[in-house]
């Protein structure tokens, strides 16, 4: 029995699928792939890692991902975990778990790790859209944000390496490939190089989608793009975060609202049938109601569905985290009026 556990993210998802092929010859084994994103994903981690010490008593619980990476030593306490590996070491899981290594806890310096896992991945367990990591790691420093603390610098997969995984997965019969990273549209040397590479090379690929997109990294050769090949998907999901232009400063993004406006309209005219979906906290440090107004007029203006809506939850080592928080009613009730605009 292998069992893997994913939270957060489509990185840990891909992730765990290299789990699965890695361990399949392994016997009571279970992995936990923890998510950083904010407290509550943490808390969550560590509530599941108990409810499966309880219910597989003989199994080796291994514990890895961003939270792990981040707060090794809250997981090293937990007396149901038996193996703690850093984002670096679980690129190597299968010899930590075979290895004679007597410590509990190996977690080494994220900012030190310049590569990646060159195993290829055969397919997704129960999905029809695979998910291709392009890139790892983040440059930038939001600060709401403890994700590059977790993940390192921002590398990206060769992409001799990312053809290479498509070609795999298209034999295998997946028609949806969907490229994703940490801060994908930060891949080097261009992000609208690789798409173009992929589109050319794989000519008959039904559909080519994309995780997060950073409104401040999407360039016009992007967008033509768009307008050129059909089978890139015509739904564009932005990480945006606010609609408010001195919110966007104070979480130190890098475009205004006045940007995704304009970005959103010239994808449009490209591809009249583009829809989009987008990323937003509510209740940011400092946000006022005038503020958050901004953001819920933004839906409208720039035509925005499908949004993924999160109550800000502070993050114990970020700097929002020491600014002037909002009540966490009002967040989680500014959460609801948004999710509700979507709708």
């Amino acid at each position: 029995m292998v069992e893997v556990i994913t939270f957060g993210c489509r990185i840990n998802a891909y992730e765990s699928e290299v789990f699965k092929e890695k361990l399949a010859t392994f016997d009571k084994v279970i992995v936990v792939n923890t998510c950083a994103v904010t407290g509550e994903a943490e808390r969550q981690c560590r509530q599941a890692i108990r409810k499966l010490r309880r219910e597989y008593p003989e199994a080796r619980i291994i514990v890895t991902g961003c939270a792990v990476q981040v707060f090794p030593k809250k997981f090293t306490e937990m007396p149901e975990v038996d193996l703690v590996l850093g984002n670096k070491e679980k690129t190597e899981i299968e010899k930590y778990i075979t290895s004679d290594i007597t410590e509990k806890t190996v977690v080494g310096d994220i900012f030190s790790y310049d590569s990646y896992d060159e195993y290829l991945i055969t397919g997704f367990e129960g999905r029809q859209r695979a998910f291709v990591q392009i890139q790892q790691g983040c440059n930038h420093r939001c600060t709401y944000c403890i994700i590059p603390y977790a993940r390192g610098n921002n590398r990206s997969v060769p992409q001799k390496v990312i053809l290479n995984q498509i070609a795999e997965l298209l034999q295998q019969g997946f028609e949806e490939i969907c490229l994703t990273g940490v801060d994908a549209c930060s891949y080097q040397p261009s992000f609208s190089g690789l798409v173009v590479n992929i589109l050319q090379t794989f000519p008959s690929l039904p559909s080519l989608q994309f995780g997060s997109l950073d409104p401040a990294a999407v360039d016009d050769e992007f967008v033509t793009l768009v307008g050129k090949y059909a089978n890139i998907y015509p739904h564009f999901h932005l990480s945006i975060q606010s609609g408010d232009n001195m919110i966007l400063k104070r979480m130190k993004r890098r475009h205004t609202r006045e940007q995704v406006i304009e970005l959103c309209n010239k994808i449009r005219k490209v591809r009249p049938d583009a829809t989009f979906g987008a990323d937003f906290i509510c209740g940011f440090p400092t946000e006022t109601e005038e503020q958050f107004e901004n953001t819920l007029n933004l839906v409208n203006e720039a035509g925005l569905s499908k949004l993924h809506v999160f109550p800000y939850s502070e993050r114990s080592g970020t700097p929002a985290a020491l600014m002037p928080q909002v009540p966490v009613e009002v967040r989680r009730e500014r959460a609801r009026r948004l999710r509700e605009k979507g709708e």
